[in-house]
């Protein structure tokens, strides 16, 4: 069961973190969801992704200020670098990571 603790963890323990917020009733989350996962495995190996479904886990959501679905938030150094909601490409999300994480990992 995760909750904001163990998510501040996973983001306090790992260099970089996505944090992606759906519902079972957001048709665009569940397109997007494996291309985005996919290509963020195939750039970036060091990724930390944590899926939250906001129907179950409303508190997290408020917490992080995700009032709109699909939404992924991403950590860098224990930072926000990015926050992206709805009308997302994978290409526009991978090419707003890759410099600042290819900094960070050379």
């Amino acid at each position: 069961m995760q909750n904001i603790e163990s998510i501040n963890n996973i983001i306090k323990e790992n260099p970089a973190v996505m944090l992606y917020f759906s519902a079972p009733t957001c048709n665009v989350c569940h397109a997007l969801k494996p291309k985005l996962l996919e290509a963020v495995s195939e750039n970036f190996e060091t990724f930390e992704i944590v899926s939250i479904d906001i129907s179950t886990d409303a508190d997290i959501a408020a917490h992080y200020s995700v009032f709109a679905i699909p939404t992924v938030l991403v950590f860098l150094d224990g930072r926000e670098f990015l926050r992206k909601s709805r009308h997302m490409s994978v290409g526009e999300v991978i090419n707003e990571i890759k410099r600042p994480y290819e900094i960070m990992f050379s």
